[in-house]
């Protein structure tokens, strides 16, 4: 039971504190070196994949988008492995569509290249169509597997539309970026960071509530692995929904807690985008079903990942994004014009 406690406190946000462990502890009426074991337990299981603080791309300036391609299939995995090596990739999955290669892309805002251009340099001439879906408006966005029914509900926040960049100081940037990886299961995780910033541990934790009060953190929490929590069938819910009535059917979708992402997405014919997780893949057409029947929304289409190429956190203010720009350039030195508008690319130290 203190297990389940944990995995769903940890799930829901970590108090940025010098101390946080203990104080999930103290709310669940354990020990802070009870639950240090427990999470520890969770991570070699393979079910908690990183506890860190969650950053929006969008907020600090990123572009960022979901991609599909139509490949051949005997140029798949080539084409993915190109995928791959941009650092600006996230996730990278086939799956069983005619679109059969879909990735998330996010390009820093002083890049060379567009996204559209680093789309294109990702295809190799490859791809025979393209799908550059941008995020409209945000319903939800968030994995926190703790339900026993697909039909077990919540209630989700208010939507957004895509944000406005926030203004970043660099001592924030470089706080962005040495909390990205995994913070250590001790009782003051945040202390090694601070030392490596050179800075006091309670101007780190200042420098977080400001990100957090910016918008630019979502949020301090673990990122669970659902295949080894039990969910293994994932499936991407598209709808077709009139203009006039995509506000009502997102926010319906994203009451049900086995719906992770929900977002309003421009450049396809379908609008409205859902991350649904289940036991089986019948289960969630079932769950898919349910939802069309209830929102009167007819046309739809569930796509399930086959294969994954590729999962991790895209780092930001690293120069790795940069490093790969430069060779796909094919110039260690080049410094052109920015093809967004102007202005050189000189590729110094963004930070």
């Amino acid at each position: 039971m203190l297990e389940a406690d944990v995995l769903r406190a940890v799930q829901e946000h970590i108090p940025i504190r010098k101390e946080p462990f203990r104080a999930i502890a103290e709310e669940l009426g354990s020990d802070e070196e009870t639950v240090l074991s427990v999470l520890k337990n969770l991570k070699e299981k393979g079910i908690i994949r990183q506890i860190s603080p969650i950053y929006d791309a969008k907020r600090a300036g990123y572009d960022s988008a979901l991609v599909a391609f139509r490949v051949d299939r005997n140029r798949l995995e080539e084409v993915a492995d190109r995928v791959n090596h941009c650092p600006g990739v996230s996730h990278n999955y086939e799956r069983d569509h005619t679109f059969n290669l879909w990735f998330t892309l996010t390009v820093p805002p002083d890049s060379t290249l567009t996204l559209e251009e680093v789309v294109k340099k990702l295809s190799g001439g490859h791809a025979e169509d393209i799908l550059i879906l941008r995020a409209r408006r945000t319903f939800k966005i968030g994995v926190k597997l703790t339900f026993s029914s697909l039909y077990e509900k919540e209630t989700p926040p208010e939507p957004y539309s895509e944000p406005e960049p926030a203004s970043l100081t660099p001592l924030e940037k470089e706080v962005i970026k040495h909390t990205q990886e995994d913070l250590p299961l001790i009782g003051r995780p945040f202390r090694p960071v601070a030392g490596r910033l050179g800075v006091e541990e309670d101007t780190l934790l200042g420098v977080l509530e400001g990100l957090k009060e910016k918008g630019v953190m979502r949020r301090f929490s673990a990122i669970l692995r659902h295949r080894r929590a039990g969910y293994k069938a994932n499936g991407l819910v598209v709808w077709r929904v009139p203009e006039d009535r995509i506000y009502k059917v997102g926010m319906f979708l994203a009451s049900f807690k086995c719906v992770s992402h929900c977002y309003e997405r421009t450049g396809w014919d379908y609008n409205l985008f859902s991350m649904v997780h289940g036991r089986s893949e019948e289960e969630v057409r079932e769950f898919a079903d349910h939802v069309s029947r209830e929102a009167g929304i007819n046309d739809f289409e569930v796509i399930f990942s086959k294969r994954e190429f590729l999962k991790r956190r895209t780092k930001l203010f690293t120069e790795d994004f940069y490093e790969w720009e430069r060779r796909e350039l094919g110039s260690h030195t080049y410094q052109g014009e920015n093809s967004k508008g102007g202005g050189k690319a000189l590729f110094e130290k963004r930070i």
